[in-house]
């Protein structure tokens, strides 16, 4: 049996940032690296969740919108991944630098925070989702990003 892609990398030396995991004709999967792999820090569920429910409606209702084919959270709780149509990826990095911002400057209702939106709508936290978003925008602000996943 052929192994995923995503298991072909070598998580020891992945760290918090932006790479292309895969391209699939005209779709390139985004790994949304928010923490480093393996080091006993992972987001919460809550974090996860609420930081899903912010930045997809804010990712979806950007300039890229309609580009958008998927935003959700990696299984292992380190990041996302993002799944895009045609755009190169300094666009995405800025789409994604603004969405980060947006959800940091949130001022209302969580997105989808009701019994009728979402399956556990009472996981919820506006604040850990803007904590998250801080976090990730400083590392993605710390340094060049080169898209490709470190070999060493």
């Amino acid at each position: 049996m052929e192994r995923i892609t995503s298991f072909c990398v070598d998580h020891d030396f992945i760290t918090e940032g932006i790479y292309v995991s895969r391209i699939d004709g005209d779709i390139t999967t985004y790994d949304l690296r928010t923490r480093k792999p393996n080091a006993d820090d992972y987001m919460d569920h809550i974090t996860m969740h609420s930081l899903e429910h912010m930045f997809a409606t804010y990712i979806r209702n950007s300039d890229i919108g309609a580009n958008v084919i998927y935003f959700g959270p990696m299984g292992c709780r380190t990041g996302f991944y993002l799944l895009v149509r045609d755009l190169d990826n300094e666009t995405v990095l800025e789409e994604v630098k603004k969405a980060l911002k947006k959800v940091i400057d949130h001022d209302g209702e969580m997105f989808g925070a009701s019994r009728k939106e979402c399956g556990n709508y009472r996981e919820l936290s506006l604040d850990a989702a803007k904590t998250e978003c801080i976090r990730y925008l400083a590392a993605l602000n710390s340094r060049e990003q080169t898209f490709v996943y470190p070999q060493e």
